[in-house]
């Protein structure tokens, strides 16, 4: 190769693809620094890529599952609430029934009693119909279970059991009927025996449903912790190092500099030979 040709600028094209290289590793640096993001696409790293979409992808899963736990403790906190009211209702009601399972007491008494014994009745069927939420109901006479998905596959739920209070309904908490009432101490002394045991099987349905939504409260809370950590692990994958992305910009451009400087010193090696001519 001649040294001094006027067809070929060796040292042009050496100084041309330094400044190529340099553009282009500037150019990769400014993409990091303005996406914060050291693999932001496929091309920058295949498999590191994947992976952090394949977690992605599970983050986002976990969004669903939170919002099926959610809904969940929505449906308890209502049941909760209505199994809550109905015990208040039935101690109400053994109050009444025992008042009126008085000897002493005479007819019109009793009958005032019974009313209210009534209306206290019917309120806890009103109670257990308005206990839904989101188209579920705990309470009701042939309630199901209530399931909300526990992990991003879908394979794992979390369970609560319907907790039936349905007056007369079978397998309920509650073991007076939908007609219940007296009209004498010894129908109203009955009555106070089988709302006993009424208080006694609702309060322990209510706890239940509490230990239930309690398993909720705690896995949501680790599913949050489990999105946090996998979102960290995705960042420690993908992530720019800014601070030294901002020291490598500011290297990259002073050799920038140099490069071109380099490029316009071998640009003007040809025009020497012209002295050789004078």
């Amino acid at each position: 190769m001649a040294l001094n040709s006027i067809n070929t600028n060796y040292g042009a094209m050496v100084a041309l693809q330094n400044l190529n290289a340099i553009n282009t590793e500037l150019a990769t640096t400014q993409q990091r620094i303005s996406t914060g993001l050291k693999v932001s696409s496929a091309k920058d790293n295949p498999a590191i890529w994947a992976i952090a979409q394949n977690q992605r992808g599970d983050i986002m899963a976990l969004d669903s599952v939170k919002d099926s736990i959610q809904r969940g403790q929505s449906t308890l906190d209502v049941a909760i609430s209505a199994g809550e009211t109905i015990s208040d209702l039935l101690n109400q009601m053994k109050a009444k029934a025992l008042a009126g399972a008085d000897a002493s007491l005479d007819t019109n008494a009793r009958t005032a009693m019974n009313n209210d014994f009534v209306a206290l009745r019917n309120q806890i069927a009103k109670t257990i119909a308005g206990a839904t939420f989101n188209g579920a109901n705990l309470l009701k006479t042939a309630a199901g279970a209530l399931y909300a998905l526990a992990d991003a596959s879908g394979g794992s739920k979390l369970t609560v059991g319907a907790q039936i209070m349905g007056l007369g309904a079978a397998g309920s908490a509650i073991t007076i009927g939908a007609t219940a009432s007296f009209n004498t101490a010894a129908t109203a002394s009955a009555l106070v025996a089988a709302l006993t045991t009424s208080i006694t099987n609702v309060n322990s349905a209510v706890a239940r449903l509490g230990t239930g939504s309690k398993a909720f409260d705690t896995h949501l809370n680790f599913i949050g912790k489990l999105q946090d950590t996998m979102a960290a692990g995705v960042g420690n994958l993908v992530d720019a190092d800014i601070a030294k992305e901002s020291a490598k910009l500011q290297a990259l451009q002073v050799k920038q500099q140099l490069a071109i400087k380099a490029m316009a010193i071998a640009n003007q090696t040809t025009s020497y030979l012209l002295q050789l001519f004078r």
